[in-house]
């Protein structure tokens, strides 16, 4: 089983979930998160003075899933969360030793 952590821009939140609905991953768990990356920030203007915001505002997508689904979920959060502009976001997998469903006892694969 794999952990995927994806960090995108809050706009494509949606349509980042509905193509994982389309594709079957239906439980995930989302968060909002302040972070940056290679851009350090975006210069903004207010009332004519300028200054930079260095934490951006994005969101985390968490799924689990059975490694046999992992290139198909990789590929539809790319696709559905690139705009081509620096910023996008990314994607981190690991690894994920067990998973207990806490109302059922079930166990890995069955517990996803």
């Amino acid at each position: 089983m794999k952990r995927i952590t994806a960090i995108i821009r809050r706009e494509k939140l949606e349509d980042v979930k509905d193509a994982l609905e389309l594709v079957g991953i239906h439980g995930m768990t989302v968060t909002d998160v302040r972070g940056r990356g290679q851009q350090m920030g975006i210069r903004e203007s207010y009332r004519g003075m300028d200054y930079c915001v260095d934490l951006i505002p994005k969101v985390q997508i968490e799924v689990v899933v059975d490694s046999g689904d992992l290139e198909k979920v990789i590929e539809t959060v790319t696709e559905n969360a690139r705009t081509g502009d620096i910023g996008d976001g990314k994607i981190f997998i690991t690894d994920v030793l067990d998973v207990v469903r806490i109302r059922t006892g079930e166990r890995g694969k069955k517990a996803i």
